[in-house]
């Protein structure tokens, strides 16, 4: 049998950027760690220069930059914070804090307490999902609470971090996705100025993934990793339109989907990679798959794609770093292992900035044929789960306890 496939546009979603600098969201403006602004020296230098580093407090959500400032979302004792610093001098222009008692499962004591969950910046309000399902809205520029929802807390019987989604804007709705394996989840669309719900879906409960949106046939989609499945959602209506099911023991289903052309690629520690292709026929969707490699595993990290080739990390020999084909999944090249548990990718014209989780800035050629290291750079004394920001000649690092502005010259 022959089937015709309609062609397929693709778009990903964008929060209105007007400056060069700004990266207001999850993974940047279309939330796929692409960078476009960062100036790469002619020669690397042999050490970065300290700008400022301010105490901050702890957790893995990751910072975000509009013009002249930064927000950061973390924990202070027992207290989740979401503070505001001048960017040029690192001084905290405004903070503010609530309580919030969270016991983690037994078995994620290594983890930390959270926040997970990266804000959303968007006219001027500030949204941040912390661990326990607790979203609320901010004036970005004083810190006055504008509104907020409470969920409850998450049960952590096999979701052992509690909630990690970052929201997502979009139609002028911050969209967020919060439940628990037991409850099983809730997709919910508030309109941003008010708080009052725009829509709800029941669907499956989250995993760790934060979402991407695209259009597909003229249809603007949420597309998400829950915890048992990947999900498309339609953002006007709130609709689910397809389901992939996508199971994993622990349901740590983690890693932000990837757009390549007309395809999305997937990932999990247990189920490999795959790219699938979503398409409509008639009324029906559909997701139909292109590839599939069960060798290529990734765990905590979120590929950055580069042209035809897709870069990061693979949890196989504790930590491969990796290069691949987005049309057939194959491997191009891949470190001997060793690398570490966790790192966050940044795509810029120049390079490939891979920062491990134990505060480690690698430097890379974009190539096909081999991994090339131009720089490695010692950027934190703790732990960096969060994802780096670049901008100009500046980087942005968010380690276990602070915030620091580095410089390349």
């Amino acid at each position: 049998m022959v089937r015709t496939i309609i062609p397929i546009v693709f778009l990903l979603s964008s929060v209105a950027i007007t400056n060069a600098q700004d990266w207001t969201q999850w993974r940047g403006p279309n939330r796929d760690g692409g960078v476009t602004n960062f100036a790469a020296p002619a020669i690397w230098p042999e050490k970065l220069k300290l700008v400022w580093k301010t105490p901050v407090g702890g957790g893995y959500s990751s910072p975000i930059v509009f013009k002249n400032k930064a927000w950061v979302f973390s924990r202070q004792e027992e207290k989740e914070v979401i503070s505001c610093l001048d960017l040029k001098s690192g001084k905290i222009l405004w903070s503010q804090s609530y309580g919030v008692p969270f016991k983690k499962n037994q078995y994620a004591t290594e983890m930390g307490q959270g926040p997970h969950s990266t804000p959303v910046l968007y006219q001027d309000k500030l949204f941040t999902l912390g661990v326990n399902a607790v979203l609320s809205c901010f004036d970005a520029n004083t810190g006055a609470l504008k509104w907020r929802k409470d969920f409850g807390i998450p049960n952590t019987s096999k979701m052992f971090c509690g909630t990690a989604m970052s929201p997502v804007i979009e139609n002028g709705n911050v969209i967020v996705h919060i439940g628990d394996d037991i409850k099983g989840g809730l997709m919910i669309a508030f309109e941003a100025t008010t708080g009052k719900e725009a829509w709800k879906l029941d669907c499956d409960g989250p995993g760790y993934a934060s979402p991407i949106v695209m259009t597909v046939e003229g249809t603007r989609q949420l597309v998400t990793m829950t915890d048992k499945s990947v999900l498309g959602v339609d953002v006007q209506k709130g609709t689910q339109l397809w389901k992939l099911a996508w199971p994993d023991e622990w349901n740590e289903n983690i890693v932000t989907p990837t757009l390549y052309k007309n395809t999305l690629i997937l990932s999990g520690v247990r189920k490999g990679t795959m790219a699938v292709q979503v398409a409509k026929t008639g009324a029906e969707w559909t997701t139909n798959q292109v590839w599939h490699n069960p060798e290529l595993t990734l765990y905590m990290n979120s590929p950055v794609l580069d042209g035809d080739f897709f870069y990061g990390m693979s949890a196989k020999r504790k930590g491969q770093f990796f290069c691949a084909e987005a049309a057939t999944g194959k491997v191009r090249w891949a470190t001997e292992g060793r690398e570490g548990s966790q790192a966050s990718l940044l795509n810029a014209k120049d390079a490939l900035f891979i920062l491990t989780s134990d505060a480690n800035l690698i430097v890379a050629k974009k190539v096909a044929d081999k991994f090339q290291q131009l720089a490695k750079y010692s950027v934190a004394d703790s732990a960096t789960y969060a994802h780096p920001i670049l901008f100009g000649k500046r980087i942005l690092i968010k380690d276990n306890a602070t915030l620091a502005l580095w410089s390349v010259e």
